[in-house]
This record gives structure tokens, C-alpha cells and sequence, in this order.
């Protein structure tokens, strides 16, 4: 009997100093990006090859959408988020979506249902993530012609909303006006 005990404060011992352990060195977000700040650069796998770098759209509006197929609200956002940047294409606006999905296979089945035609890189360990500090999906951040983060997002939007269009060519439109 006593051994049982023993055995047992062993087990609570060794796993307390896992989730201790774990706790030290888990990545943190650095917090969040504020709003004016530069957006973090980034270079991720893209799908289905490739990869996907944040400096290839300097000088674009960027929509950057951090996002999973085994979340419901990123799920309810998608159909407006691909209408979305299928019009704002043509004013300079890039969407890109960012998935923390693990599994591969899953996130090429729902980019073919969804017909997405934004790009989309793949960050499973959710690194890029903890830099912007995101911690709930889905998260947006819109990001002006300059580089830097003009609104973040946090929860589903609808991006068909006249008024989100209206800003986000707003953002198209000054900065393409201040750079003639």
C-alpha cells in the first residue's frame, strides 16, 4: 500500500514539472501588433507548393486572415472572405490566408470545396500567429500599402459588408493618391 502512494506521488511530481517545463519554454505571443505598427514579415509554405512571403504584396493593401478548417467561425467567414478578394483583386487588396491547421490534407480538401482563390501558406506550430499576437480564430489583419497594420479583426465579419469594402478602399485609395 505504501509503495502505491509512493508510486503515485512520483506520477504528480514528474507530471507538475511537465507542465511546469512546459510552461517556461512554450512560444508566447510577443503581444499584440498594434495598430500603426509594422506587420511582421513572414515567408510559409504555400498550397499546394510554393511559398508565400509577406514583402511580395509591399505597396498592396493586405488582408492577412488567420484561420482553421476546424473552426466554425472561420468556416462562416470563408464564403464572404473569397467574394472579398475576388473584387478587391483588381484595387491593389490582396487577401492571404493563413491556415494553423496540422493536418495537410484536410486544409487542401476545404481550400478545393471553398474554391479559394486567394493564396493560402499552412503555419501548424502557429508561430506566425503567436507574432502577431493572435489568439482567437478567426483573426484579421488589415495591413496598408506602407507595411503597416491599419485594423485588426478578431471573431468572423462579414467582408461583403459595404462599409468594410468602403474602408479597406479607402486604404487603397489614399495611399494610392499620396504616392503619385
Amino acid at each position: 500500500m505504501m509503495r502505491r502512494i509512493t508510486i503515485a506521488k512520483w506520477v504528480v511530481v514528474a507530471v507538475a514539472t511537465a507542465a511546469l517545463v512546459w510552461l517556461v519554454v512554450r512560444p508566447r505571443p510577443r503581444g499584440p501588433v498594434k495598430m500603426g505598427e509594422s506587420a511582421p514579415g513572414f515567408t510559409l509554405s504555400q498550397l499546394p507548393s510554393g511559398k508565400l512571403s509577406l514583402s511580395e504584396f509591399k505597396g498592396h493593401v493586405v488582408v492577412l486572415n488567420f484561420w482553421a478548417t476546424w473552426c466554425p467561425p472561420c468556416v462562416m467567414e470563408t464564403p464572404s472572405l473569397e467574394k472579398f478578394a475576388s473584387e478587391m483583386k483588381p484595387q491593389g487588396v490582396a487577401v492571404l490566408g493563413v491556415s494553423v491547421d496540422e493536418n495537410e490534407n484536410q486544409l487542401k480538401q476545404f481550400v478545393q470545396q471553398y474554391h479559394l482563390s486567394y493564396p493560402v501558406a499552412r503555419d501548424p506550430s502557429a508561430a506566425l500567429a503567436n507574432s502577431y499576437g493572435t489568439y482567437k480564430l478567426p483573426e484579421s489583419y488589415i495591413i496598408g500599402r506602407d507595411g503597416r497594420v491599419a485594423d485588426k479583426i478578431i471573431g468572423a465579419t462579414n467582408w461583403t459588408d459595404p462599409r468594410m469594402i468602403a474602408f479597406v478602399k479607402s486604404l487603397a485609395g489614399a495611399n494610392t493618391q499620396a504616392s503619385r
